[in-house]
């Protein structure tokens, strides 16, 4: 036991990033068994929360990087290990010592240059909703940025965020992206604050229901939709966008094998949709197979990243002439 002994500065380390639950883990392996990454390459989540309770995590490592934050093993763990939080903190005594493996470079340019772009506005001012923008004065999230380790980086978007939504007297936050949904919902509380937010498929559902948003043009093609992780697993959010769906004239709705709360990441969680993946090792390219497979004309989701790397995968799998990817928006706003 000597050995451990002189590990134990990492330890404390880990402690004190937030990674305190990794002394929890009895090594069953369930987190092993459904993560996504053991379809395309040996990798054990279960390893690495071992290294990391004897402090023998090795931070240069590729493998502390890997993790999507998509949320099935802490579905499965019967000791609430906390896998997402405990790897964050790896990442963040990774961050702090600057030590970045070639694939996670990206990560350091990314700070300096954090934005979002894009707003349904179109189908907005069509229901006749009152909104408002804040432009330039709306910061990222930085929901990545703290999925990568850099809590500071994302501390400082948040608290800035908080003062503009404050000065504006924002009650109320409407996104588009499931991250930003679960940053704003779940860890913006952190700072004692508490905004309404609701994801643009959940208000689409409610004005279609309202009949404030009526759906006259046919989309007749046949539609499957990919419950993004941050949507599905982390908040529960499955019957809104199907809904929505089901409300177009002429769209045929099929499930694929893997949905809802068994839906396949498409590897962009966890900042990895800063970071390089190989070839064969893309789970949006498995995923765009699926959607082929079930006979899907059009595969239809309502995240960014999910649709940044699908619409990567159908070029570089050579399937641009087999499927379509659209956002929910895209959809609707072809039928109004």
């Amino acid at each position: 036991m000597e050995n451990v002994a002189d590990f134990k500065e990492i330890v404390d380390a880990i402690k004190a990033n937030g990674g305190d639950a990794f002394k929890l883990c009895f090594q069953c392996g369930l987190c092993d068994v459904v993560c996504p990454w053991n379809t395309v390459r040996i990798f054990s989540m279960r390893k690495i929360v071992r290294e990391a309770a004897f402090g023998m995590t090795d931070i240069e490592s590729e493998d502390i990087w890997r993790c999507t934050t998509c949320g099935r093993c802490p579905q499965q763990c019967p000791r609430d290990v906390k896998q997402i939080e405990s790897g964050i903190a790896l990442r963040r005594i990774a961050t702090e010592y600057g030590v970045f493996p070639t694939a996670a470079r990206p990560i350091r340019a990314v700070r300096g240059s954090l934005m979002g772009e894009g707003n349904p506005m179109e189908i907005l001012n069509r229901a006749g909703v009152d909104f408002g923008i804040l432009g330039a004065k709306e910061n990222c999230c930085g929901e990545s940025i703290r999925k990568t380790g850099d809590e500071e980086v994302f501390k400082r978007l948040a608290k800035e965020n908080i003062k503009t939504f404050i000065d504006h007297g924002v009650k109320k936050i409407l996104v588009s992206s499931p991250h930003c949904y679960h940053t704003f919902k779940n860890e913006y509380p952190e700072f004692r604050v508490n905004f309404e937010v609701v994801h643009i498929s959940q208000y689409l559902a409610e004005l279609i229901h309202k009949g404030a948003l009526e759906l006259k043009k046919e989309y007749a093609k046949k539609v499957t939709y990919h419950d993004p992780c941050y949507m599905g697993r982390h908040n529960g959010i499955y019957d809104e966008p199907r809904e929505v769906l089901k409300s177009v004239p002429g769209l045929d709705l099929i499930e694929m094998p893997e949905s809802r709360v068994d839906s396949l990441c498409c590897g962009g969680g966890g900042g990895r949709i800063w970071m390089e993946t190989l070839k064969g090792e893309r789970f949006s390219d498995f995923r765009l197979e699926h959607a082929i497979a079930v006979g899907a004309e059009v595969l239809a989701t309502s995240c960014p990243y999910c649709i940044a790397n699908f619409e990567d995968s159908r070029s570089t799998i050579g399937v641009a002439d087999n499927i379509v990817i659209k956002d929910i928006t895209e959809i609707i706003q072809e039928a109004i």
